[in-house]
């Protein structure tokens, strides 16, 4: 049986839902893409990207995953404060896990951590401002800030 489904979010453009109960712990799915250098994936960012819409995800060893070349589903996991899923590298690959229990029809999240090459000014943190909608909500993806 499908345990997700991407569709429609409410928080922003399309997210993924749970089609059936998912536990704490769970593993739901891998984050998958074409594994390129950082260069070569703000070029490819800045020609083919949408502002303030990125399927980029950093890996510890210096490269990253580019979801929107033969990603899957993950990539549109979208950002909350408080996430009920969590992202976990494993030897250049990553893991979403569920890090609380979720129902059907509930969307998953995973809190984003962007992070930019220098301070932030007013239009970058406008550009990556938060919408979950959370009580305790940051007001912004970006770490740290």
């Amino acid at each position: 049986m499908k345990r997700i489904s991407v569709r429609r979010s409410s928080v922003h453009g399309r997210g993924v839902f749970a089609l059936r109960p998912i536990c704490a712990g769970e593993l739901i799915l891998e984050y998958t893409g074409t594994v390129m250098s950082w260069k070569r994936a703000k070029t490819r960012h800045r020609r083919f990207g949408e502002e303030g819409h990125t399927f980029l995800f950093g890996l510890a060893n210096g490269r990253v995953i580019d979801g929107s070349l033969g990603g899957n589903s993950a990539r549109w996991l979208n950002h909350a404060c408080i996430a009920n899923c969590e992202a976990v590298e494993d030897d250049g690959r990553v893991y979403i896990h569920a890090v609380s229990n979720i129902e059907p029809g509930e969307e998953l999240f995973i809190a984003y951590g962007l992070t930019t090459d220098a301070r932030p000014s007013a239009a970058v943190r406008a550009q990556y401002a938060c919408r979950c909608g959370h009580r305790r909500c940051r007001g912004t993806m970006l770490a740290g800030a």
